[in-house]
């Protein structure tokens, strides 16, 4: 058994621990950028409960820190202003946290890296809450050797931090999420995944899922309500309990301390980068696709990621094995982030940036061009067009200093018979909706579009008897359609405040429930992106907050493991909604 803690240095958070990232910021600040908030957001200035300006929370446990501070999230859709923020030491703190939160009135949210784009951790204009910190103590890592192996993570521990604890000890997982800076907290409270499903004739090791983080979930240890006491207190759910359906993924309904994995051997992997394929070959109609088609690629790799600037011809299209020996040509790579062009915005960007935020859209298609163009070189001034090492050093290659961006995804459920058919009617649609709206001058989409494909959640693959499967987990499978073994997940990417986006988000969202429905397909929102938008922007209309959501998740489930019965087992364990906000109280009411 070996433990670990976080190994990347701690700063001030008023502190740039990047200082090619400072410098980067003030190149582009002179193109406007700043302004508009498309730069990696530095937290302001932490003040104490004597230097802030509003009262601190009533009684507020004097052995816990507590400082003031703005809370942003990532996309800086959601901003609030002075938000009271904690740093717990230990569980028992969260607990002590928790009692005194329910005798005062107050709520705790969980607070991460802040890479997320929904209200789940806070709505605009929150008020009476407590962030609660959990990367500043709560991010112990401990390996547990074996057959079958495990680790045990509490949540402020980064998806680095723990492949980085695993790799030393022979370990791995199959996916992760691009931005390996999210807390493992974060990636399991919205049932966060990677990329991948089998490639042909592949068979998936023990201790591995194509499915999200959660469903290797063997056990949790969470802050919930014990009548009897009449207080909160800690209780680790084993992965076969009732409870863990529900806590698995739990949209910030609850607040977990410590997480139990399942891991299995560790692999290496190649990754290769094309771009000779148009975006028309790669999803061309079932009918005419050939040996260059989305599918086809996917099932020889089982792991690809297809990037498509709109108004481009050909994507950047990435493909990843399963490679025991390094290949002759492939370059071996030590260490994550291996896309550094990736995270820089170059000035010939800023300027167009500049120049569309301003009011001049009709530079979109060189904007996208220009991006391409400059991923090709990047590609090829770094040698990352083919690199091959340890999981870890392929699954983290974005971070979290890129653009900022906003953006929507679903995941498609569908046969992997019909992952062309999913992935070619989007791209038709898009397609035609893009030259719709450019007919018109408007551009409401700036940014690339990327296709997907993963597995299922298996409750299986956790290796333990029993186990539930995540109620709300987006990858949950349909009982009611076996037949249905692939999700094609399609994130599409914007400038946040583009003019007539949410308008283009809202009708791109009412296609994608239409389209892909009845036997052939369907439909759920990843939980940390936008959904159910209105013209008045995401997470506004009630209707598919209040009906079509929850039937996605209620559709051919047994009866006491659907939507309500997730909303009922965390409010049995939450009744004082201690764990909870405004957008979740009308999400899970």
């Amino acid at each position: 058994m070996t433990r670990h803690h976080d190994p990347a240095p701690r700063h001030h958070p008023d502190e740039d621990p990047d200082r090619a990232h400072a410098s980067r910021r003030a190149v582009i600040a002179g193109a406007g950028l700043t302004a508009f908030g498309l730069l990696q957001w530095t937290p302001a200035f932490r003040l104490t409960p004597a230097e802030a300006a509003t009262p601190a929370p009533p009684g507020f446990p004097s052995s816990i820190p507590l400082y003031q501070q703005a809370f942003q999230n990532w996309s800086g859709e959601i901003k609030v202003d002075n938000l009271w923020t904690a740093a717990p030491a230990t569980p028992a703190d969260v607990v002590t946290m928790a009692n005194w939160a329910h005798a005062n009135g107050w709520r705790l949210r969980p607070r991460g890296a802040r890479l997320n784009w929904s209200p789940l951790v806070v709505p605009a204009g929150a008020s009476g809450v407590v962030l609660v910190d959990t990367t500043a103590h709560l991010t112990a890592i401990t390996v547990h050797a074996g057959s079958p192996a495990s680790v045990t993570v509490q949540p402020g521990a980064t998806v680095d931090a723990v492949l980085a604890a695993l790799e030393p000890a022979g370990y791995g997982l199959t996916a992760t999420p691009a931005i390996g800076e999210n807390t493992i907290g974060g990636v399991l409270a919205v049932g966060g995944r990677g990329t991948g499903i089998a490639a042909q004739g592949e068979t998936l090791p023990a201790g591995h899922t194509f499915g999200s983080l959660s469903n290797l979930a063997v056990s949790l240890t969470a802050v919930v309500w014990d009548a009897g006491q009449n207080r909160y207190v800690l209780r680790t759910f084993q992965r076969g309990d009732a409870e863990a359906g529900a806590l698995l993924v739990h949209l910030g309904r609850a607040f977990i301390t410590e997480a139990t994995l399942r891991v299995g051997p560790n692999r290496r992997l190649r990754c290769q980068s094309w771009f000779n394929v148009s975006a028309d070959t790669l999803f061309a109609p079932p009918a005419s696709a050939g040996a260059q088609s989305f599918a086809s690629y996917v099932n020889s790799s089982g792991r690809v990621v297809c990037i498509w600037f709109p108004f481009t011809a050909n994507p950047w299209l990435r493909v990843w094995t399963v490679s025991p020996n390094k290949p002759l040509l492939s370059r071996q790579v030590t260490s994550p982030y291996n896309f550094p062009f990736n995270d820089i915005i170059p000035k010939e960007v800023s300027d167009l940036l500049a120049q569309i935020i301003t009011g001049d859209v009709s530079q979109t298609p060189t904007l996208m061009q220009t991006q391409i163009s400059l991923v090709g070189a990047g590609l090829i001034s770094t040698a990352s067009w083919d690199i091959w090492g340890w999981s870890k050093n392929l699954l983290s290659y974005v971070k979290s200093s890129t653009l900022r961006i906003t953006t929507t995804c679903h995941a498609i459920h569908t046969r992997r018979a019909d992952i062309q058919r999913v992935a070619s009617e989007f791209y038709a649609f898009y397609k035609s909706k893009l030259a719709e709206y450019q007919a018109r001058g408007q551009y409401p989409m700036n940014a690339p579009v990327e296709f997907r494909v993963t597995g299922l959640d298996n409750p299986a693959d956790s290796q333990v008897p029993g186990a539930r499967p995540a109620l709300l987990s987006p990858l949950r499978a349909r009982p009611d359609h076996p037949e249905w073994d692939a999700v094609v997940w399609v994130d599409v990417v914007s400038v946040p405040g583009t003019p007539y986006q949410n308008q283009f988000y809202r009708e791109l969202e009412t296609w994608l429930r239409s389209n892909y429905a009845g036997a052939y397909a369907a439909v759920r929102p990843e939980w940390s992106k936008r959904f159910a938008h209105t013209d008045a922007g995401p997470w506004t209309d009630p209707a598919v907050l209040a009906a079509a959501i929850p039937a996605s998740y209620s559709a051919g489930a047994p009866a006491g493991a659907d939507w309500n019965a997730a909303r009922a087992i965390l409010s049995a364990l939450d009744p004082h909604r201690v764990f909870s906000n405004a957008f979740l109280d009308t999400l899970l009411p």
